[in-house]
């Protein structure tokens, strides 16, 4: 939970709202800077942590429980699909250093591919994983080629 100063600056922020934070840079950078939606999943991660604790859980346990709210959702992320795609398909025609900003401008490029599949939790043990990792590969393909021109 965020602790606040007399001057109603954050002061520290808790265990659960930073890894979720630190997950969310890595896989869902947009959310990162949505303050409510980090500070309510961490708070519901938190609370659901502490009631396995009184109920008997012990610490790995109580932990598992809170992983499950609060990443829930978010284990399948698109940018992290593309940035894989960027490295295994286009490491030549893009630097390694340039890979996270560039799947960054990728995404809203992708969003109608994207929206077509049900990108659950479980996504990537699907069988249309496959299916969108081809469909992305061609449409980044097409985007590269057209920013060359």
């Amino acid at each position: 939970m965020i602790h606040r100063n007399s001057k109603s600056e954050p002061a520290e922020m808790s265990y659960f709202r930073l890894n979720l934070l630190s997950y969310l840079w890595d896989s869902h950078p947009k959310l990162a800077n949505n303050h409510s939606f980090v500070s309510g999943r961490g708070d519901m991660a938190a609370e659901a942590y502490s009631e396995a604790i009184k109920n008997g859980s012990d610490h790995i346990q109580a932990a598992e429980i809170a992983n499950k709210i609060l990443f829930k959702g978010l284990l399948f992320s698109p940018y992290n699909l593309i940035i894989e795609i960027l490295r295994n398909e286009f490491s030549v025609e893009i630097p390694e250093s340039e890979i996270r900003e560039k799947a960054g401008e990728l995404i809203p490029e992708c969003r109608d591919i994207l929206s077509a599949y049900n990108l659950n939790d479980d996504f990537s043990e699907s069988a249309e994983y496959e299916l969108l990792y081809t469909e992305l590969v061609g449409t980044i393909l097409t985007l590269l080629e057209n920013e060359l021109q």
